[in-house]
């Protein structure tokens, strides 16, 4: 019995970090889905959902006009959730006759972008977080795709950018998001990219529906184009680029948030994980927002029946050394992040996997015991393209 326990735990674990993007990367080359793209230039609503943004929200109104997407085409909602920073009258004092404020009370996220997108008339809808800076041609990379009739939606390239003052997780971070990268753009080659992430993504207007309260938007929003029979792809060069916090408490705080979230999210989407309505998309989707989210658990399992496995054959014995060596590796990334050896990249990746996996933990708890997540924070990471601290970390 510990033996087959051990076997189904390796073969979870296997599939989940292995097998599963070695299939999608496969899936890619051998069967593309190619979808056609032109210079096309529709009515388009930005939508910024913030809190508490006074120090970055004026540069990110600028910086959308300074794109080269033409400004009469463009209307930008700005949805402030009970900022009391002076965000709202930062905005008010720029005038621009393009943006429009819709100052609401302390509700939260979800209920701000339902009402932001209410007030909306563009044909197409761009979401964007207010601590992203995008490129010039970020926008017109997003539009381009809307020339095919079967794309619904489109998610753009979060990239995060290296700054003087980053914390010991932003390089975990960023191989983090290097790596969901490529997977998203091998998911779009054959189907479907599995979500979108909310720093820059965008998706027809007639194809939005309300979001319930408690899950993660970006998710819930995009998914909704493949529900509906349309394609959710994704776009390398529609660039949004924003500096990790870095630090570990603030971090650890912002995953529990997104996993619980994003959690709930596939729960109530769970009529897409139906394999004979959606196809391949419905194990992409288990596999990428349920089985890595849910990975900690079968670790924990290993774990525990390790010292077992050790008294069993000379590969368990091998497995049970590899579990005590990798739990040895972890606790001591943990004791040494805030020296200098840890500023050692192969200590900072540890730890991320480390944090990561005991956030997906606490989500998993939060969803056993019905805890929503409503209210959110204002990041306080805003990015200037004049800033030399930082440099853009582009992809590859």
């Amino acid at each position: 019995m510990i033996q087959f326990t051990g076997y189904l735990v390796l073969a979870f674990l296997f599939y989940t970090y292995v097998a599963f993007p070695v299939i999608i990367v496969c899936r890619g080359r051998l069967f593309p889905r190619p979808w056609k793209t032109r210079d096309d230039r529709r009515q388009v609503s930005i939508i910024i959902i913030c809190f508490n943004e006074a120090r970055g929200i004026q540069r990110k109104i600028e910086n959308i006009f300074e794109t080269d997407y033409p400004s009469e085409l463009l209307e930008v909602i700005v949805a402030s959730d009970g900022s009391d920073d002076g965000t709202n009258q930062i905005i008010e004092k720029l005038g621009h006759p393009r943006v429009k404020l819709l100052a609401m009370p302390r509700r939260g996220k979800i209920p701000a972008l339902n009402d932001a997108v209410a007030s909306a008339t563009g044909e197409i809808l761009v979401f964007t977080d207010a601590n992203s800076h995008l490129t010039p041609k970020s926008i017109g990379n997003l539009i381009r795709h809307f020339a095919d009739s079967e794309i619904g939606c489109v998610a753009g390239n979060q990239v995060y950018v290296k700054t003087e003052h980053e914390g010991r997780v932003a390089h975990g971070e960023k191989s983090y998001w290097n790596f969901d990268r490529k997977l998203k753009e091998h998911q779009a080659f054959a189907g479907n990219a599995t979500s979108a992430t909310g720093a820059f993504y965008a998706i027809r207007r007639s194809l939005f529906k309300d979001v319930p309260p408690g899950v993660t938007d970006d998710f819930t929003i995009s998914t909704h184009s493949i529900r509906e029979g349309y394609r959710l792809v994704f776009d390398n060069e529609a660039i949004a680029s924003e500096a990790s916090d870095g630090k570990i408490e603030k971090e650890l705080q912002r995953k529990i948030r997104i996993m619980t979230r994003g959690l709930r999210a596939v729960l109530i989407s769970r009529d897409l994980l139906n394999p004979v309505k959606h196809g391949f998309y419905s194990i992409q989707l288990f596999s990428h927002k349920v089985m890595r989210r849910t990975a900690i658990i079968p670790l924990i399992i290993l774990l525990v029946i390790s010292p077992w496995l050790f008294a069993t054959t000379l590969f368990f014995q091998a497995v049970a050394v590899s579990v005590w060596t990798a739990v040895g590796i972890l606790v001591l990334s943990s004791l040494t992040i805030h020296t200098s050896f840890g500023r050692w990249k192969p200590v900072k990746l540890v730890f991320f996997f480390g944090m990561v996996n005991f956030a997906a933990l606490i989500a998993i708890f939060n969803i056993c015991v019905g805890k929503k997540i409503e209210k959110w924070n204002s990041t306080g990471n805003e990015i200037h393209p004049d800033d030399h601290s930082f440099q853009l970390a582009r992809p590859k």
